[in-house]
């Protein structure tokens, strides 16, 4: 098997490229893809810019990294743009307060809405529950005040 990289993850890696220069921001950048996933992981100081106010800007990069890594593409996969360890910072933090929410409905026997999120952390949220015994959850509200629910089943 051939150890070279798709086109998607040639197309993440020069569109990141082009960013950094055009921000002004050093940083190391490393492309990883797998089966199922492309992955960009930049590195070095002051990322601060890169990540953005509440992630909105490593959001939209990532966005911006899928729409062009499948441009013109019938195949899909997943494409991750993380700066610093923000994202695994980020899950971190959704992972507590989505137990604090378990928590809390449970003992109230009533749903818990947690605060405002976009699709990427209600996923993480999501995934991180879905085998979690007595709730469940879903979504509620319409962007940008979607949220999530952690609530009870009913027996």
């Amino acid at each position: 098997m051939s150890e070279r990289r798709s086109e998607a993850a040639d197309r993440v890696e020069e569109l990141l490229e082009r960013i950094l220069s055009a921000v002004g921001v050093r940083a190391d950048l490393e492309i990883v893809e797998s089966e199922d996933a492309v992955t960009a992981v930049l590195d070095g100081e002051d990322l601060g810019l890169l990540i953005g106010r509440h992630g909105q800007t490593i959001d939209a990069i990532q966005h911006l990294a899928y729409r062009a890594a499948f441009r013109g593409s019938d195949s899909r996969k997943r494409v991750t743009v993380d700066a610093a360890g923000y994202r695994e910072r980020r899950a971190s933090l959704l992972q507590h307060d989505a137990d604090e929410a378990v928590e809390e409905a449970l003992r109230i026997e009533a749903p818990v809405a947690l605060d405002a999120m976009n699709a990427v952390e209600r996923r993480v949220v999501h995934e991180y529950l879905r085998d979690r015994e007595g709730i469940e959850t879903y979504s509620e509200g319409v962007e940008p005040d979607r949220h999530l629910v952690v609530a009870p089943i009913k027996r």
